[in-house]
């Protein structure tokens, strides 16, 4: 579901939008979507309506719209398109991103609902004010383009279906940080392979299909709903081609998430489970399993297990293109889940299961340089206290049971600091883990600043990353959403402190150093502007929604990263703050002989400047379109000041 995430005019106060989408993460985290975000959406609703604050209404309302599509309630989602477009109209949004964004929810429940006239007129309306709004290689016009194309589909019109996912399949692969893994390539991949069916272009699509394949081969997805919307659609190629097994193993995939996200009288349940059993129909006719085949029985003694104790999975080769969290997965699925049906299969229902922490494939930035250290197959296992003084020591004995070699890949190589104490992977008591990483067995209370203030970011990003594969009982995503939850206070000062280093290093310091001819200085200066710069970009984009700056060895990439997403906000400050530190090296030290006043060092100093000032401008556009400023100042120390006003805090707004 997408929201505008426009400020909106506001009344008599501000409704607390951040809780309410941290509550609402909360509840689809815990599985209870169904049952609770109905209600909980529609009190916050009415909530935000007394407060006066459109703003938040408005981002409710799409909300709704999404989880109405969903469920199957489309009378219902018809009456929130009306208020939904009625509101933004009333806050004079028309031609902006937010109206944009809200006219192609609107379109997406009308195609849901099979209103198409109605569903081609809002997506035209979206598809001119996104042409005049955002950039060309946007991706949310690719997004735009990929709904369209289900439209056409579904109107008969399968030639323009091919040419929107095209033009959709164009946009992503310009700006894609890796379009080898990335989901929403292998989505539009296999909507374009149904498509070429549809229009008898076998070969083109066995080429889309294989290059999507290929991309979910490498894994690392969340299971979330979009996830089981494009898990489906893998399936339903598969189905085509003939790989019936494959489909019905897709098709059940898809099934659970659906089930666990809307519930079983959902429009989508429905649909995939009946695709489900056409696909488990022709599996049967054709006399193939129409399950995976179950892995090898865990060995219970050896640790280094002989080639005949090896699943097949285990002797394949090793595959360079395979990221740290997808083997993470692969092997819990293939020796992990095994292990509990058949040892634990009391306490199966209470362990969590993932791969958190420190260690770049935790951040999905691992490659083959990163294979020579604290790498290969393992993922880790949470219990609450009371299971893990009951089962925990014998559990990780039959963890370390496990074959040491998986996918070609193993035995896993760790170093001293990841081992012992610091182990990455095992099993572990849900506390004592977030405690070895974060100092704390669980966040602090919103009511304890200063606690949160001693949480450097990269240490929280530690403790949100990864993937949970599986978590039942609840207790390990409880913890680990709480780390995620930072209070809006807490994100306000650190978002002051960081508009002032910006201000203060950058747009003053950098400068004066230069003056001076201390380029050492004005170097320093330099990264403590790119350092402050990179922390606002994932503040203001919110914890809750994308997670911590990582330590300074990823920033960058997680700044990438974070710019190609969808929506994303300041999505292109990276560029900037590359070009300073680009820049930086021949304004502070001169040109090529690195001497003082060397060649090049004064065109150097003013595009530092230029690159300076750019990033700086980004920013305080954003602070004003979420609110947070309304001064219209270049400085940022003056940005700095009216945040700091809107802390409700008195301790925090004094520091």
């Amino acid at each position: 579901m997408d929201s505008p995430g426009t400020p909106g005019a506001r009344g008599a106060g501000a409704f607390d939008i951040e809780g309410f989408l941290a509550g609402l993460d909360g509840i689809f985290a815990a599985h209870e979507g169904p049952t609770r975000a109905a209600p909980f959406m529609l009190d916050a609703l009415a909530a935000a309506e007394a407060l006066g604050d459109h703003g938040a209404r408005l981002s409710i309302l799409n909300e709704l719209l999404g989880l109405y599509r969903s469920t199957g309630r489309h009378d219902d989602g018809a009456a929130i398109a009306e208020q939904a477009i009625a509101l933004a109209d009333e806050m004079g949004l028309e031609g902006t991103d937010a109206y944009a964004t809200t006219l192609i929810n609107v379109g997406t429940a009308h195609r849901a609902a099979g209103r198409y006239p109605e569903a081609l007129e809002a997506y035209g309306r979206a598809l001119a004010t996104a042409r005049a709004t955002m950039g060309k290689t946007d991706r949310r016009l690719a997004a735009l383009h990929n709904n369209l194309a289900l439209l056409r589909g579904e109107t008969g019109d399968a030639e323009g279906s091919h040419a929107e996912l095209m033009a959709a399949l164009a946009i992503l692969d310009s700006t894609s940080v890796d379009p080898g893994a990335d989901l929403d390539v292998a989505t539009t991949l296999t909507n374009l392979s149904l498509v070429c069916h549809d229009l008898g272009r076998g070969p083109e699509a066995a080429t889309h299909a294989a290059r999507s394949l290929a991309i979910f081969a490498r894994g690392g997805h969340h299971n979330d709903a979009h996830y089981a919307a494009a898990v489906a659609g893998h399936a339903e190629a598969s189905f085509r081609m003939g790989r019936v097994a494959d489909a019905v193993a897709l098709y059940r995939t898809a099934l659970d998430i659906v089930a666990e996200c809307y519930g079983e009288g959902s429009d989508a349940y429905a649909i995939t489970a009946e695709n489900l059993a056409e696909a488990e129909r022709a599996a049967a006719k054709a006399g193939v399993a129409s399950a995976p085949v179950a892995s090898a029985p865990v060995a219970p003694a050896p640790v280094q297990p002989r080639a005949a104790d090896l699943a097949p999975a285990d002797l394949a080769p090793a595959d360079p293109a395979l990221s740290g969290l997808a083997l993470a997965r692969e092997y819990w699925e293939a020796h992990g889940k095994p292990l509990l049906a058949e040892r634990y299969p009391e306490y199966r229902g209470r362990i969590a299961a993932g791969l958190i922490g420190h260690g770049s494939e935790c951040y999905g930035f691992d490659d083959a340089t990163s294979r020579d250290h604290d790498f290969g197959p393992g993922f880790c296992l949470w219990l609450t206290a009371e299971d893990h003084a009951a089962i925990g020591e014998r559990l990780q004995a039959d963890y370390e049971a496990l074959p040491r070699v998986f996918r070609g890949v193993g035995p896993r190589l760790e170093t001293r600091r990841a081992s012992g104490q610091g182990r990455r992977v095992g099993v572990f008591e849900v506390g004592a883990f977030f405690e070895g990483v974060t100092g704390l067995r669980a966040a602090p209370p919103a009511d304890r600043p200063h606690e949160w203030l001693m949480l450097e970011e990269a240490t929280l990003a530690a403790a949100t990353n990864g993937a949970v594969f599986a978590d039942p009982h609840g207790a390990l995503s409880g913890t680990r959403d709480g780390f995620r939850r930072m209070p809006g206070d807490v994100r306000l000062a650190l978002i002051g402190r960081r508009l002032g280093m910006m201000a203060q290093a950058g747009q003053y310091n950098v400068p004066r150093m230069l003056d001076r001819g201390d380029g050492e200085a004005a170097w320093l200066a330099a990264a403590e502007f790119i350092g402050a710069a990179a922390s606002v970009v994932f503040l203001l984009n919110g914890p809750t929604t994308v997670g911590y700056l990582p330590y300074y060895k990823w920033r960058f990439a997680a700044l990438r990263e974070l710019g190609a997403r969808p929506a994303s906000r300041l999505h292109g400050v990276h560029r900037d703050l590359a070009d300073v530190q680009r820049l930086a090296s021949a304004a502070c030290f001169g040109g090529a002989g690195f001497g003082e006043g060397g060649k090049g060092a004064a065109p150097a100093r003013a595009a530092l400047a230029v690159a300076i000032e750019r990033a700086c401008a980004d920013v305080a556009n954003e602070l004003r379109a979420q609110g947070l400023t309304e001064s219209v100042d270049p400085f940022l120390e003056a940005h700095r000041t009216e945040v700091q006003s809107r802390i409700g805090d008195a301790w925090l707004r004094g520091l």
